[in-house]
């Protein structure tokens, strides 16, 4: 009977190597032989980053969670420029040309000062920039003002955030003009309790402040008017009694009378 042909293909190696494949030649001592040259040990494969993804596939350092800095920038300048002082813009300047009520409004002048109860301006883009609108809005809003004064102070992350807003002019009702400014930020979405009457300090006029909040953060804020300037005062993280101890040194650094 006749043998079938050879195979002409090694067969599978018992240690399941693939096919064709031997085991490396043995150094005198039973130690594989170096490789040769052009060989190479085979190297684990690498796949690039992808776009926006570090070199490696790690993840990157975790994201900060954004401030609310911004909605409180819009929500106070809302209150102050649409509501508070836009709504009491009727009452303020109203008897402009009347000499007697003019002399204090012509020797008033309201500033920004560079620091504020030991806060120094902010730097925060978003706050500098709220600046600005308030600045602008505020002249916009009161055409007749003589000067005016919109800044922020101090940081929210040291809680210590103070926002000024402030105009000088006749302001023949001082009582009216100050119950006409809180009436419109109690229309505001900003919580605002009650408003006691404190001391307005060496500068005389009246003054009111209490607690309120916005954007979950609590405020306490101060209004001050007399017979040349009215200003708010709004003091964050703090409550209407603390930023009514700190009221009567703000506004003396805001408001200079000749």
């Amino acid at each position: 009977m006749s043998q079938p042909p050879a195979n002409p293909y090694p067969s599978q190696p018992d240690n399941g190597a693939p096919y064709g494949s031997y085991p490396p030649p043995q150094q005198p001592g039973g130690h594989p032989a170096p490789p040769q040259s052009g060989d190479h040990p085979q190297q684990p494969t690498v796949y690039p980053a992808q776009p926006g993804q570090p070199y490696g596939n790690q993840s990157g350092p975790p994201q900060k969670k954004k401030s609310n800095v911004g909605k409180i920038v819009l929500i106070s300048l809302a209150v102050v420029l649409v509501l508070c002082l836009g709504g009491a813009a009727i009452a303020f300047f109203a008897v402009k040309d009347e000499v007697k009520e003019g002399v204090e409004a012509i020797n008033t002048r309201v500033v920004a000062p560079d620091t504020l109860a030991g806060r120094a301006k902010s730097t925060d883009p978003a706050l500098t920039e709220g600046a600005k609108q308030l600045e602008a809005e505020l002249n916009k809003t009161l055409p007749d003002a003589t000067s005016t004064a919109g800044a922020f102070y101090g940081t929210p992350a040291k809680k210590d955030l103070v926002m000024v807003a402030a105009a000088s002019g006749l302001n023949a009702d001082p009582e009216k003009t100050l119950e006409d400014t809180i009436t419109g930020a109690g229309q505001s979405d900003v919580k605002i309790a009650q408003m006691k009457t404190v001391d307005a300090g060496p500068l005389g006029g009246v003054a009111k402040c209490g607690d309120a909040e916005t954007a979950n953060v609590p405020l306490g804020v101060c209004v001050w008017s007399d017979k040349g300037s009215l200003g708010m005062i709004i003091v964050y993280f703090k409550s209407g009694q603390e930023a009514a101890a700190e009221l009567p040194a703000m506004r003396a650094a805001i408001e200079q009378k000749n």
